[in-house]
């Protein structure tokens, strides 16, 4: 198994690209379903679960093609089953989000339940309560999520979020596409993936309203055609390439991305001492050499502070001057980074859901083992900021969401490489 070496203490310096963003190329694939034609699907980002979403588009009798700009082309035309094997679905949460649409579409959907989750933990519940809030007909037996369509079809439905939900929001505005009459989803996700999301279908011939509030209105059409749509950038990706930059006292520039999607993180940032500047698709950061100042975060869904960052600014408030608390709402056991991190001499504290981190004037690299995407991607800020060698193992989760991400921080200076476990 690979594993990542990281020689610490050196600024990061230059300029890189921002990839498309996983959270909502998957969402986009899903809904290539719906056309009637066949969709183009562009800026997508080289990750596994990517890959993962193809090999289950591969399994349903769909065989999409790369062209010369490597942009996905999708006809869901050919499609010859409509199940969603546990073997593919237990290796990736948002296999769910092709229920939905193959439901809408096709009338019928087998969908494994995602791994390790019973109904209720996470809200697939609410994925099922919403799709039958509009008619379907669903059973959950063997592992799989059964539905199928009444007679009549899928009709609109007035759905209130028990809790916000991204890929519920998501999956039930596909699903809304397609059914007779207006749904509204209220208590929706206002993440900028959803709003992306809601492009596609609008581009596609569909007619969606109040994507990026909480109350989102779905006017159902008869068909859907197929569009060449280009994914929106990783708003996560270039946060965390902003803390690397941050937490090493750097320079960076970041290409191909977009400022609006992630202020509150700048926000942050900025209250951690980096001068930052901004373009139509560019962000900059300068630490002008300094140590970065410890900030309070609270993370909420969006537009508040992500939880999905919340580990890379635990790493920066770990070096900084002074102590921040760090609050996790979103996610139970969210914090097992912290332990790894202590391992390398960080000085952080969990009481209930907040982690305290004293700053401290250095860390030392360890051998470190990586336990989830985000956790693992602190870990690397930890390893470009520590005195010495870190090796971080498990990077298989690292992978999941940074396309590249050696190469990426190679050109920014960093001494980072992949090698063999």
């Amino acid at each position: 198994m690979d594993k990542l070496k990281i020689t610490g203490g050196v600024a990061l310096n230059g300029e890189i690209r921002i990839s498309g963003a996983k959270n909502s190329a998957l969402p986009i694939l899903a809904c290539t379903l719906l056309g009637d034609t066949p969709s183009t699907v562009s800026n997508l980002p080289h990750l596994h679960d990517i890959t993962t979403m193809i090999e289950l588009f591969g399994c349903m009798g769909i065989q999409p093609t790369i062209d010369e700009k490597l942009s996905l082309e999708v006809d869901a035309s050919t499609i010859k089953t409509l199940v969603a094997p546990y073997d593919l679905v237990k290796t990736m949460r948002a296999s769910i989000l092709v229920l939905g649409p193959m439901l809408a579409r096709f009338g019928k959907a087998e969908v494994a339940l995602p791994g390790g989750c019973a109904i209720g933990s996470r809200p697939v519940d609410l994925h099922v309560r919403g799709l039958e809030a509009m008619g379907a007909i669903i059973n959950i037996e063997d592992g799989y999520i059964k539905a199928e369509l009444p007679p009549e079809g899928l009709h609109g439905a007035n759905f209130l979020f028990d809790t916000v939900s991204v890929t519920g929001t998501e999956n039930l505005m596909m699903a809304a596409a397609l059914a007779k009459g207006q749904t509204v989803l209220q208590n929706a996700a206002k993440e900028p993936e959803v709003i992306d999301l809601a492009n596609m279908i609008n581009q596609m011939g569909g007619h969606i309203a109040g994507a990026g509030t909480d109350t989102i209105t779905i006017n159902g059409v008869e068909r859907l055609q197929g569009t060449n749509f280009r994914v929106m950038p990783d708003r996560i990706e270039t946060g965390t390439y902003l803390v690397a930059a941050a937490i090493t006292g750097g320079k960076v520039k970041l290409k191909d991305t977009d400022p609006h999607i992630l202020e509150a993180v700048l926000l942050k940032l900025q209250e951690a001492g980096a001068f930052i500047d901004t373009g139509k698709d560019w962000i900059a950061l300068d630490m002008k050499g300094n140590r970065p100042k410890a900030v309070n975060i609270r993370t909420a869904p969006y537009p508040a502070f992500p939880t999905d960052m919340q580990a890379q600014f635990i790493a920066l408030n770990a070096i900084a001057e002074g102590t921040g608390t760090v609050t996790e709402t979103i996610f139970e056991n969210r914090f097992m980074h912290v332990y790894e991190m202590n391992r390398m001499g960080a000085h952080i504290l969990i009481e209930g859901n907040t982690a305290i981190v004293m700053g401290v004037d250095k860390i030392k690299g360890a051998p470190v083992m990586a336990t989830d995407l985000r956790a693992s991607a602190s870990l690397v800020l930890a390893g470009l900021v520590a005195e010495g060698e870190t090796l971080i193992d498990r990077i298989y989760h690292i992978d999941r969401g940074y396309e590249c991400i050696e190469e990426k921080l190679q050109l920014l200076g960093a001494k980072i490489k992949r090698v063999a476990g």
